[in-house]
């Protein structure tokens, strides 16, 4: 389980940002496709959607990676045989960024 404090919110706002957010905007859509298309109140929903869900993805990668380097600086000087597996584990959290990016992609659709 995750003990840190900070983590768990980091956490938190990251699954809220990337997956509820956008989520809620496209139900909103999807209820009715006629109305959303004149309202402009949807467009702005989907943009705040969309914002929140690339903004709060690049936090938290950001936050990971700054752990996991600091980690890993201290790893390397130990031990600089598992440099490779520390450039993978460096790279992971981009993968956040990317569904971020994805799913802010979808909801501007």
């Amino acid at each position: 389980m995750i003990k840190n404090r900070l983590a768990k919110w980091v956490f938190g706002s990251a699954f809220v940002g990337t997956v509820v957010v956008p989520a809620i905007a496209l139900a909103a859509e999807g209820e009715a496709p006629a109305a959303a298309a004149e309202d402009p109140k949807v467009g702005i929903a989907k943009a705040a959607a969309a914002a929140v869900a690339m903004s709060v993805s690049a936090f938290s990668a950001a936050y990971a990676q700054a752990r996991i380097g600091s980690a890993g600086a201290g790893t390397l000087a130990e031990r600089p045989e598992v440099g490779t597996n520390i450039i993978v584990l460096q790279a992971l959290p981009e993968i956040i960024v990317l569904l971020g990016f994805v799913i802010a992609f979808m909801v501007m659709q």
